[in-house]
């Protein structure tokens, strides 16, 4: 499916990841596996150190931190936005939504719509098309994307394939019209057919938590970890993103009327650096021209590495100047997407720490 977006753009962007960090080596020490295979795995992967919350932090907590961050610094105000998306695969609970809870703790004017959005790898890019489309109403000024997740509370601390990439972290994007005559293009996908190559099985109605989904169960390769976690098919996740992505991006610069050395920067999710890789040289990219530097030192925090990559390496250039990109998500349900447009003029683009001591 295709979509094209005029005049709209982002005007600023906020990461924001838990001060806590945890590096590899310290991961190891929960692994029932040798140290020289752990090594092995770290540098072909790409592991190095993630940002996971302390106990009890939910994404409420991270929003509302980010949102008072950009209020208190006079970078966005209370009223100046009409609709509030959250996306999110680890709500504060099931009800209510979590973007509800959101304005609530801020004291958020009334007249705001509220949306929570279930989607993962390619949730900001999700998030972003719905924004766009708000943006027709003449009602609607500027939108606010909220983009978070907290799977590392949702991983099992014993399973090595999952848990060392796993990242926390949210960002804040402002969305609004563009005074100059913009085109933003965009595609999207979804098989659900293929769902179980990344689940959560147990938690839900269909199969809910219950003491025998929370014991932990030999998965194969001495990996422990119980249905109440994370759950991945690694083989079947590569296997995806190198079949479907490279088509995806090649039929996205066709609809557009452009091509691949005209796009400044390729910047999709990071599952890990081994992926991107694959990835890269299936396109025929030089590396340099998809940053992959966000994994191996924050995590794989889901749909939320695409905001932190263009945080961490652009925050000069779209302040100042400006940038054409070509965004891309995939993983989830399975879902996959991407969009080209040109990023400039941003209000504000950093990242900022979520401290250990924020209350919650």
């Amino acid at each position: 499916m295709n979509f094209v977006f005029r005049n709209k753009r982002i005007s600023g962007l906020l990461a924001i990841v838990p001060e806590h960090e945890r590096t590899f080596l310290e991961d190891m020490k929960n692994f029932n596996f040798s140290e020289s295979r752990s090594i092995k795995l770290k540098e072909m992967m790409g592991y190095d150190r993630h940002r996971i919350v302390q106990e009890g932090v939910c994404v409420s907590d991270l929003g509302v931190f980010g949102l008072e961050y950009l209020f208190n610094k006079g970078l966005l105000n209370r009223d100046d936005f009409d609709a509030l998306i959250l996306v999110t695969q680890s709500p504060d609970h099931f009800m209510p939504p979590t973007s509800n809870i959101i304005q609530g703790r801020l004291g958020l004017k009334q007249d705001l719509l509220c949306l929570d959005i279930n989607q993962g790898c390619a949730g900001f890019l999700i998030g972003l098309a719905e924004a766009f489309l708000l943006l027709e109403q003449e009602s609607v000024r500027k939108v606010v994307v909220i983009n978070a997740d907290v799977m590392s509370r949702k991983t099992s601390t014993q399973d090595r394939n999952s848990y060392p990439l796993i990242g926390d972290a949210a960002s804040i994007a402002l969305l609004e019209r563009d005074s100059r005559d913009s085109v933003i293009y965009a595609n999207l996908k979804m098989d659900g057919t293929r769902n179980e190559a990344l689940m959560i099985p147990a938690g839900g109605f269909r199969m809910p938590s219950t003491i025998q989904t929370a014991a932990l169960e030999d998965v194969g390769d001495n990996n422990l970890r119980a249905k109440d976690h994370l759950r991945m098919d690694g083989s079947a996740v590569f296997n995806f993103v190198q079949v479907e992505v490279p088509p995806m991006i090649e039929a996205l610069l066709t609809f557009a009327g452009t091509s691949m050395e005209a796009v400044d920067y390729f910047i999709c999710h990071q599952p890990n650096r081994f992926m991107l890789q694959k990835l890269a040289d299936k396109m025929k990219l030089p590396y340099d021209k998809m940053p992959m530097n966000v994994v191996e030192r924050f995590g794989n925090s889901s749909g939320v590495t695409i905001p932190m990559t263009i945080a961490i390496n652009f925050s000069k250039q779209l302040v100042e100047t400006g940038l054409q990109v070509c965004l891309a998500g995939f993983g989830v349900g399975l879902t996959w997407s991407a969009m080209l447009m040109r990023l400039h003029a941003f209000r504000f683009c950093e990242l900022v720490d979520f401290p250990d001591r924020a209350s919650v």
